[in-house]
């Protein structure tokens, strides 16, 4: 389980240090894609798998469905961690995520996410305001 979050940089060549507490758990190849709300997203390779198969199972017929899926694979890269315990992120996903140089690395239970500082901070400002309304809302889901 993925959890915490570690303020990193990223540097000129696009490295990034991978959170010592998150490394044994994600292995030496990790694939990395756009997330949802403007972060990345990073999975080991049994989850990317997972995450495969399930999206082969969408359907082709629908718009929706081949468009989240291009999206999604087009903008997924496998990274290998290197000595030092960074990865290398391609520039487009760097520029999707907006990140200049400072980034939020957060544990997300089942995957790790990555944030532009300045995206993160404000995200978790709105979700702080709401948290206990979005807990009453997902009653139902959560005992």
């Amino acid at each position: 389980m993925f959890m915490g979050q570690y303020c990193h940089n990223i540097d000129l060549k696009g490295r990034m240090i991978i959170p010592v507490k998150f490394r044994d758990e994600l292995g030496n190849t990790i694939v990395v894609t756009r997330g949802l709300d403007g972060c990345l997203s990073v999975y080991t390779q049994s989850q990317w798998q997972t995450i495969y198969e399930q999206l082969i199972k969408l359907p082709s017929t629908k718009k929706e469905s081949r468009m989240y899926i291009r999206t999604f694979m087009a903008n997924a890269a496998e990274c290998e961690l290197d000595n030092q315990g960074r990865i290398l992120l391609p520039p487009t996903l760097i520029k999707a995520a907006n990140i200049a140089k400072e980034c939020i690395v957060i544990g997300a239970g089942d995957h790790v996410e990555v944030w532009a500082k300045e995206n993160w901070l404000t995200f978790a400002d709105v979700a702080d305001e709401s948290l206990e309304t979005i807990a009453e809302s997902l009653t139902e889901f959560i005992k």
